[in-house]
């Protein structure tokens, strides 16, 4: 193989059915510039891989040098598939910034590595992004190649918009993480917010884990809520300091009966998270369970 006889910008991975991993490794180079569209091959022929640029798990090398990305040949011994591979490449090469690639690792490709490499298995009734772009497979298996790479397109298709909406949440979390960390900076038991944003991610990033906080006040659509802090991030339906019990459940009439605020609308029966009308109703909300807590 020399470079005279490779396409620029190609993308070459086999035919025949798809998985998660190949599907996902060519979103993640079409979004970020390095293929495009047009170039995209599917075959296990080697002559016309040799000609792609970039080749994904088929042909039985992995070399990021070359721009090879297979994860099945007995040589590798690693936990990537090709997903994690690709993305690793371009963390590598700067493309990606390292907080991107931890993100995107977490939120998405290391759960696609592990379906594919077999060391996860999913529990009855859970569907994971993996399983939505298995879906996308024709259900006959008799399908021809013209049905199954109309199939590959289409999940193709569906990969770069998720992963497009993932990137755009991330920035939109770094966006955020300033106020999060001024306000964090006050090492106050009540983090105060005036705009609804993320603040969960960016909060245990800072350090969350051993702040003092334990309940957060912010705008939640035209209303404002009281949410309990968790533990830590991995433990996020739990909280440091639950909700009143005799408010689990309660919607409107019932919640401002049993807490006698007028702006009551909802508290959810796990007690980590209440809703009221304004951000007075919330603070009253909230110097309610202060004086309980106190009490104790």
């Amino acid at each position: 193989m020399t470079n005279e006889t490779i396409t620029p910008r190609s993308f070459g991975t086999h035919d025949g059915s798809f998985h998660a991993d190949e599907v996902t490794a060519c979103a993640l180079l079409i979004i970020f510039d390095q293929i495009d569209l047009e170039n995209v091959v599917r075959t296990r022929d080697r002559e016309k891989l040799n000609r792609c640029e970039y080749v994904c798990d088929v042909g039985g090398v992995y070399d990021p040098k070359q721009k090879r990305f297979d994860h099945h040949q007995p040589d590798y011994q690693g936990s990537f598939s090709s997903a994690g591979m690709i993305l690793k490449y371009l963390r590598d090469e700067k493309v990606v910034s390292d907080k991107l690639y931890h993100s995107l690792n977490r939120s998405l490709i290391a759960g696609v590595d592990a379906i594919d490499n077999g060391k996860a298995t999913l529990m009855v009734g859970y569907c994971s992004f993996s399983s939505i772009i298995a879906n996308f497979v024709p259900a006959r298996h008799d399908a021809g190649s013209q049905a199954l790479q109309g199939a590959f397109l289409q999940a193709l298709d569906f990969s770069i918009g998720h992963l497009n909406r993932l990137i755009t949440r991330f920035h939109y979390i770094q966006e955020c993480h300033s106020t999060i960390k001024t306000e964090m900076d006050k090492n106050e038991k009540i983090l105060f917010f005036d705009r609804s944003m993320p603040w969960i991610e960016s909060f245990f990033e800072l350090g969350g884990a051993s702040h003092p906080a334990i309940f957060v006040v912010m705008p939640i659509g035209e209303h404002w809520k009281l949410r309990g802090i968790p533990p830590t991030y991995e433990k996020r339906m739990q909280v440091r300091v639950p909700l009143p019990e005799e408010w689990a459940g309660l919607n409107e009439e019932q919640l401002k009966e049993k807490s006698q605020i007028p702006g009551a609308i909802f508290c959810h029966k796990g007690l980590f998270i209440s809703v009221w009308e304004t951000k007075e109703d919330a603070l009253k909300a909230l110097d309610y369970l202060l004086k309980k807590k106190k009490k104790r």
